[in-house]
């Protein structure tokens, strides 16, 4: 527990006591691969701190062709955000990649709490900036970068993504098909190879 109280001292300094209101409405939970944790069309009420593992989001057309949104890696929070907030059946499906530790934190009983500690109101208001960098980042990416480039930057963000995500889950990230992922990966391993 130490070390999750450490890692939220790190975003805003909370006191021990605050820390302990929050572990009262948080579930530590070991979920396996392949795990739906938010459906399409369910109201969610819980956001999530992933511990291990990988969780990706993504929207599915009526015809059934799937579009990441993002990957989420050990550290992050997750949540259908707008969803959340506005109580009304999430867009997206949030699910697991791989077996994955998560704390899970009842959102409703979090809003109650941040009303009278302003350091855990600062705190969340930390990680949604935080979740609104890292979106405003996706979206300058697919706009003014190549298939390429966008392939690099998600390459600095996962290094060794290559060996965790399936070709097919990074190349809908990317907006691309797989086949013009494996080429873009051959130009990149030639262009190293020089």
């Amino acid at each position: 527990m130490k070390r999750n109280f450490d890692f939220l001292n790190s975003i805003e300094n909370i006191s021990e006591e605050t820390f302990s209101e929050l572990v009262k409405i948080t579930e530590f939970k070991r979920i396996p691969a392949g795990t739906k944790i938010i459906n399409y069309e369910e109201v969610p009420s819980k956001i999530y701190l992933l511990v291990s593992g990988i969780i990706r989001c993504y929207l599915s057309t009526e015809s059934g062709k799937e579009f990441n949104k993002s990957f989420y890696l050990p550290s992050s929070f997750l949540a259908s955000l707008t969803a959340l907030i506005k109580k009304k059946p999430s867009l997206f499906v949030f699910e697991t990649l791989s077996d994955c530790k998560i704390y899970e934190i009842d959102y409703s009983e979090l809003m109650k709490l941040c009303k009278d500690n302003p350091s855990l109101k600062n705190l969340h208001i930390k990680i949604l900036e935080k979740v609104y960098f890292n979106y405003e980042k996706r979206l300058v990416d697919l706009i003014s970068l190549n298939a390429s480039d966008r392939y690099l930057e998600l390459k600095k963000l996962i290094p060794n993504i290559d060996d965790m995500i399936s070709q097919y889950h990074i190349a809908s990230y990317l907006g691309i098909t797989p086949v013009q992922l494996s080429r873009i990966r051959k130009k990149n391993k030639r262009n190293e190879a020089i």
